[in-house]
């Protein structure tokens, strides 16, 4: 969101107690809005980059119950103080995700958002914006944040900074820069586009990215679906030729057999007809015939 003065009202820190911050005083409760009043973003490229930034991160860690994410949220450090933050994207490790009209750190264990975001717009350029600019630093480096990533995607210019004790120290060179906490890869150079990666190398995709990856995936599984369905008719259509084979091989089997059968039933006849001609050989030469004669009659 664009950087406006944090506002502080009401009883101050240094009015309550101290220890009495997380505790329950008989002071009463005050309001904490919500909303700041301010837009998200100035223009569609801010917008975009916010978008980007908080869905991957969304993504990255969507089976971890214990990490939350979220995007122009107010963070209210102190409890019985307005003043406030809502960094564009902040990552808060060790909190469940879920619901909430602002992050109330009392309320969180006293956790402090670790990781956070702010995404440069032609209306913080000017010197109120850097004013807000170096007012929200002063406010992340005094309650927590460990990582503090700004960049301009117009004219394409990122920082970092990294918590060393009680101050964040500006990273020298943010080109491979991989976030020791996030993981997450900065590839960027002089006057080009930040790419982003996850620690598993896939890059940050736009929502319009991701969809057209989705149906791309969908597609390929279809194609593999097809092809398997392609796959499973040519087996089968292999099985049924290989079983008409079979049937094929055992009724030529059957055949033959058959015709062996045949076979040693016309040699059994041919060696009975060959039997009844010798006996009946014999009974003529019995008879003082000779057979070979009279069958030569």
């Amino acid at each position: 969101m664009t950087p406006q003065p944090l506002i502080s009202q009401s009883l101050t820190p240094e009015a309550i107690p101290s220890g009495m911050h997380n505790a329950t005083p008989d002071i009463p409760e005050i309001d904490y809005p919500d909303s700041d009043g301010n837009p998200m973003s100035d223009n569609t490229e801010q917008y975009r980059w916010i978008v980007i930034i908080k869905e991957n991160l969304e993504i990255m860690y969507a089976d971890d119950p214990n990490v939350f994410v979220a995007g122009d949220l107010a963070w209210y450090p102190v409890r019985y103080t307005q003043k406030r933050a809502a960094p564009d994207v902040m990552v808060i490790f060790g909190r469940p995700k879920g619901r909430r009209g602002s992050y109330k750190q009392w309320l969180e264990e006293n956790i402090a958002p670790q990781v956070a975001f702010e995404i440069l717009s032609p209306s913080n350029k000017d010197r109120r914006g850097i004013d807000s600019l170096e007012e929200k630093f002063e406010f992340y480096q005094e309650h927590g944040i460990k990582e503090y990533y700004t960049y301009d995607p117009d004219d394409f210019v990122l920082e970092g900074w990294q918590r060393y004790g009680d101050r964040l120290v500006k990273i020298p060179s943010m080109m491979d820069w991989v976030s020791p906490l996030l993981g997450i890869r900065f590839d960027w150079a002089i006057g080009q586009e930040l790419v982003l990666s996850r620690p598993d190398g896939q890059r940050f995709l736009s929502s319009v990215e991701l969809d057209h990856r989705f149906q791309q995936s969908k597609l390929q599984v279809w194609q593999e679906q097809q092809r398997a369905e392609q796959e499973r008719k040519r087996a089968e259509f292999q099985r049924q030729r290989a079983e008409q084979e079979n049937l094929r091989a055992e009724q030529e089997s059957q055949r033959a057999e058959q015709e062996k059968l045949r076979a040693e039933q016309e040699s059994q006849r041919a060696e009975q007809e060959k039997l009844r001609a010798d006996r009946l050989a014999e009974r003529l030469r019995a008879l003082g015939i000779d057979p070979d004669s009279a069958e030569n009659l």
